[in-house]
């Protein structure tokens, strides 16, 4: 029987919460929250709401998305929301698991040290899957990807790319290096032009950004086969991690795209 919540104080509306604010909850709960009608409906192409809450106004966009429904009422929506305009649609997902060694393998593969905005993350998981890189890794004290706030970015990406969270990522660029991949870093020092980067045809490619201000670790760096730049014009001191990390993913796009 289809559940109705009217109370703000119900026990699934707080469990719903915590998994919105508490990323430790979303991993031992293996579930994360998402809000709005069009991010819903791109993780559902991949992924099986767990449960869908909605308004009455939005039982036919509820129903389509499957999953166990849950009608609730505006103040209880209100509560759920994270946003300015809420749409008064919500789901619980599954959190997706990347597969290790199949990450390893991928031919395209970008990783992130230190990118601590959520908004760039899920901007950057979004380029990744637009340029045909098959999976993402990131440092553990990166952004959480299923934050709402890089779930809205990555706008169901975060569903549909593999993204694994790594420990020691200088190592597992060293691995990667080790193993045949060419790994490339952005970075200012000893770098070269990015046009001078040129992977060989069905080369595996990693490519490694950094943290907004401090960029990559000198351990990253080292562990890479190659630093490299964009070059832009002297009126402009860089350009952000989400801009900068999109123009490199379309340099090292899949060869389907060229």
């Amino acid at each position: 029987m289809e559940q109705r919540i009217a109370s703000r104080d119900n026990p699934a509306v707080k469990y719903a919460c915590r998994l919105r604010d508490d990323k430790s909850f979303r991993a031992s709960e293996g579930l994360f929250f998402a809000e709005g009608l069009r991010l819903c409906a791109e993780l559902a192409k991949d992924l099986r709401p767990y449960k869908v809450y909605y308004l009455d106004s939005k039982r036919a966009e509820a129903e389509a998305l499957g999953g166990e429904l849950c009608e609730i009422s505006k103040p209880v929506a209100d509560k759920l929301s994270d946003t300015k305009s809420p749409q008064g649609i919500f789901a619980l997902f599954p959190l997706p698991h990347a597969d290790e060694q199949a990450l390893n393998a991928c031919p395209r593969l970008l990783c992130l040290e230190h990118v601590q905005d959520p908004a760039n993350v899920g901007t950057l998981i979004r380029s990744a899957a637009a340029f045909g890189f098959g999976g993402v890794v990131l440092s553990a004290d990166s952004a959480d990807p299923f934050s709402g706030k890089a779930l809205r970015a990555s706008m169901g990406a975060a569903g549909r790319v593999p993204v694994a969270v790594c420990g020691d990522l200088p190592a597992r660029l060293a691995q990667l290096r080790e193993s045949g991949a060419q790994v490339y870093a952005a970075a200012l020092y000893r770098s070269r032009p990015l046009a001078e980067a040129s992977p060989a045809k069905g080369e595996r490619v990693a490519v490694v950004i950094g943290n907004e201000g401090r960029g990559l670790t000198d351990e990253a760096v080292a562990a890479s086969s190659m630093s490299v730049r964009i070059p832009i014009a002297d009126a402009v001191e860089s350009l952000n991690a989400a801009a900068a990390g999109a123009v490199l993913l379309w340099h090292f796009r899949g060869e389907a795209l060229r």
